[in-house]
C-alpha cells in the first residue's frame, strides 16, 4: 500500500517535462496519431479547462494544474452520495448537488480499510479526472482505472495512478474509489430481503458501475468521449474488470478492458484465491451472519449502528471454505455470483457466450503468483509462506516443493515432477519458478481461447519481465504490481533510482496503453510490434526487459497444463 500524496509529492512539472514523454521510442509518432484521432489538432481555440469551471450534472467544478504541462486534474468529485447511515450496504445513491463552483483541488476520502495513513470515511465514492483537453468540445478516449488490493485495500488517489502522462498523450484518465471489505461485499439474508432484486453482496461492483454511468453522463465536459471508454485495473482491479466484462449491468458502459495480472482459465485452481476469485451466493449468505455475530450484532439495524472502524478488518480475514489445491486462501469479502450483477461464474458465462463483447488486453508478471527472483531464495527460506488472504505460496525448499506438487496435482504429480524436476533446494526453487510462470502464461493463453469464442473483438496478452531498480530489486523482482507505474508513464516515487532504461520502458508502455485506449490496438509508429492473440498460437508478448513474442511454454508443458485444468472444477 503506497503512502498518500501529501507524504510522497509527485514530480514537478519541470521534471516530467524532462522525461520527454512524447519523444521516446514511439512517443512523438504515437502521440501525434493519438491527437489526430481525438481531434485535438483541429479543435478550435477555446478557453482552457484549467481556467474556467466545468459543468457536470451536480454543479460547477474547477480543476488545478496537474504534474504535466497542459494537463488539468479534478480531484475528489463525488459520483454518489455518502454510504454512511441508512446507505450502508445499499446500492450507490445519487450524489448531492452543490451551489457555486466546487474547487476540485484535494483528493476525497478513501474507503474505510486497515490504514494508518489515509483519510477515510464512508463518504468515499469520489473520483479524479486528468485531462489535457483545451475545451469540452474535444472528444478524447477515456481510461477508467480500478485499483487492486484484494477487495480490502486501495484508493484512486494513490500517487502511482497519477494520470498526467497518459493525459498528455491524449487520454482522459479517471480513477475512482469503491467500497471495500465487509462494507463493500457483505451478504446476509436480511440485506437480500430489503433489496428490490433480492440479492446482496456486490456493493463494491455496483459502485464501479455507478462511476461508469457518471462517466457516460459527464465525461464530455472534460473533453472525453463517452463512446470510447476503456476500463482497466490490476489484481483485484483486474478481477473487477473481468467481472464488469461479464456483467449485464455494465453492458455498453465501456468498449475495452485492461486486466493487469491474474486473468486465468476458469478451471485453473489459482483462480480460486487470487484477486479474481468469486463467491457463490449460498456460501456468502452463511458467512455474512457469522461475521455480524463476531461484531456482536444480530440484526441489520445493529450492524448499521456500528462505527465504520469496526469493518476495516477485511485484509486479515480468509475464506477457509475454498479448496485452492494449496495452502493459500482467498479473502473472505469479495464479489458474489448473485444472479444479477454477476449472473454466473466464469465458465458458465463463457459457455453461454454471455460476456460483453469488448476488446481485451491482459497479462502477468515474471515474479508473481509464487515466483520470486533467484536472489530472494534465501530470504524466502527464512521468511516462510506469506500467510495472508490472497497471497500465493512460495516454494524454495525441496520438501515443500514436492509436498505442494503432490497436494496440487494428485494423480498427475509424478508427471509434473518429471516435467519440472528437482533434487536440491535451489533446484526446487528454480523448478517452482518455471512451473508458476508456465502456469500463468498457459492459463491466460487458454483463457483467451474460451473468451474469444464469445467475443469478436481483438485480444492482446503480455508477460512483464522488467525488474525495477531500488530496494525491491533483489527480493521482489518484477513483482505483482510493478508494471503499473510504467503503464501510467509515471515513475513514482521520483526518489527511486530510475534509469534511462526505466524511462524508455515507461514511455513505451504508456504509448502502448494510450494507443490501445484510443483505437483498440496498442501498436503505433516506432513501437515494437505487439501481435494480437491467436487461439492457435501459444505465444505471448514479452514487454519490459525485451519486446517480442515468446512461447507460453514448451509443447509438452502446454499439453500438461491443458490436461490438468480439464480435471479441475470450473470456477
Amino acid at each position: 500500500m503506497t503512502m498518500p500524496e501529501n507524504q510522497h509529492p509527485l514530480p514537478s512539472d519541470s521534471s516530467l517535462r524532462r522525461r520527454d514523454f512524447l519523444g521516446r521510442t514511439a512517443g512523438v509518432a504515437a502521440g501525434a496519431v493519438l491527437l489526430d484521432a481525438v481531434g485535438a489538432q483541429s479543435a478550435p481555440a477555446a478557453e482552457s479547462l484549467r481556467e474556467g469551471p466545468v459543468r457536470i450534472d451536480t454543479g460547477l467544478v474547477s480543476g488545478v494544474p496537474a504534474a504535466a504541462a497542459g494537463v488539468t486534474v479534478f480531484k475528489g468529485i463525488p459520483y454518489a452520495a455518502t454510504t454512511a447511515g441508512r446507505n450502508r450496504w445499499r446500492p450507490p445513491q445519487p450524489a448531492p448537488r452543490w451551489k457555486g463552483v466546487r474547487r476540485a483541488d484535494t483528493f476525497g476520502d478513501a474507503p474505510p480499510q486497515a490504514s494508518t495513513t489515509l483519510t477515510m470515511s464512508e463518504d468515499c465514492l469520489n473520483l479524479n479526472v486528468w485531462t489535457g483537453a483545451r475545451s469540452g468540445r474535444e472528444r478524447r478516449p477515456v481510461y477508467v482505472w480500478l485499483y487492486g488490493g484484494g477487495f480490502s485495500a486501495g484508493t484512486g488517489s494513490d500517487p502511482s495512478f497519477d494520470g498526467s502522462v497518459l493525459a498528455a498523450k491524449g487520454i482522459v484518465v479517471v480513477t475512482i474509489n469503491y467500497r471495500l471489505g465487509a462494507l463493500g461485499f457483505l451478504a446476509t439474508p436480511e440485506l437480500s430481503a430489503e433489496d428490490p432484486h433480492g440479492v446482496s453482496g456486490n456493493y463494491g461492483l455496483l459502485d464501479q458501475i455507478a462511476a461508469l454511468k457518471w462517466v457516460r453522463r459527464n465525461i464530455a465536459a472534460f473533453g472525453g468521449d463517452a463512446r470510447r471508454v476503456t476500463v482497466g485495473g490490476q489484481s483485484a482491479g483486474a478481477g473487477s474488470t473481468d467481472m464488469l466484462s461479464m456483467s449485464p449491468l455494465a453492458t455498453g458502459l465501456f468498449r475495452r478492458s485492461v486486466a493487469e495480472s491474474q486473468v486465468r482459465h476458469p478451471r485453473d485452481p489459482e483462480l480460486r484465491y487470487l484477486g479474481v476469485s468469486l463467491r457463490n451466493m449460498e456460501t456468502a449468505l452463511e458467512q455474512g451472519p457469522a461475521y455480524a455475530a463476531s461484531k456482536g450484532a444480530s440484526t441489520l439495524a445493529e450492524l448499521r449502528a456500528l462505527p465504520w472502524q469496526d469493518f476495516t478488518d477485511g485484509a486479515s480475514l480468509k475464506d477457509e471454505t475454498v479448496d485452492t489445491k494449496s495452502v493459500a486462501k482467498p479473502p473472505l469479502f469479495r464479489p458474489v455470483v448473485d444472479g444479477r450483477v454477476l449472473p454466473a461464474g466464469y465458465q458458465r458465462t463463457y459457455e453461454a457466450r454471455a460476456q460483453n463483447d469488448v476488446w481485451y488486453l491482459a497479462g502477468n508478471n515474471l515474479d508473481e503468483s509464487g515466483a520470486v527472483p533467484e536472489t530472494a531464495f534465501a530470504y524466502w527460506r527464512e521468511a516462510g509462506y506469506p500467510d495472508r488472504p490472497g497471497a500465493p505460496p512460495v516454494h524454495v525448499t525441496l520438501d515443500d516443493y514436492v509436498s505442494a506438487a503432490r497436494r496440487k496435482f494428485d494423480a498427475m504429480a509424478d508427471e509434473f515432477l518429471t516435467l519440472y524436476p528437482a533434487g536440491t533446494d535451489d533446484e526446487a526453487a528454480l523448478a517452482s519458478n518455471d512451473a508458476v510462470r508456465d502456469n500463468s502464461r498457459v492459463s491466460t493463453y487458454l483463457w483467451g481461447r474460451e473468451w474469444t469464442k464469445g467475443a469478436d473483438r481483438p485480444v492482446y496478452t503480455y508477460f512483464w519481465t522488467h525488474r525495477p531498480p531500488g530496494s525491491d530489486h533483489d527480493i521482489r523482482g518484477a513483482y505483482h504490481g510493478s508494471e503499473i507505474v510504467y503503464f501510467f508513464g509515471n515513475l513514482y516515487p521520483d526518489t527511486q533510482p530510475w534509469t534511462d532504461q526505466d524511462r524508455e520502458i515507461a514511455d513505451t508502455l504508456s504509448s502502448y496503453l494510450a494507443n490501445y485506449v484510443s483505437t483498440g490496438d496498442p501498436n503505433g509508429r516506432g513501437l515494437p510490434n505487439w501481435p494480437a492473440y491467436r487461439p492457435g498460437s501459444p505465444t505471448v508478448m514479452e514487454i519490459g526487459e525485451h519486446y517480442g513474442p515468446m512461447r507460453v511454454a514448451s509443447p509438452e508443458k502446454v499439453d500438461f497444463w491443458r490436461r490438468y485444468f480439464a480435471t479441475q472444477d470450473a470456477w
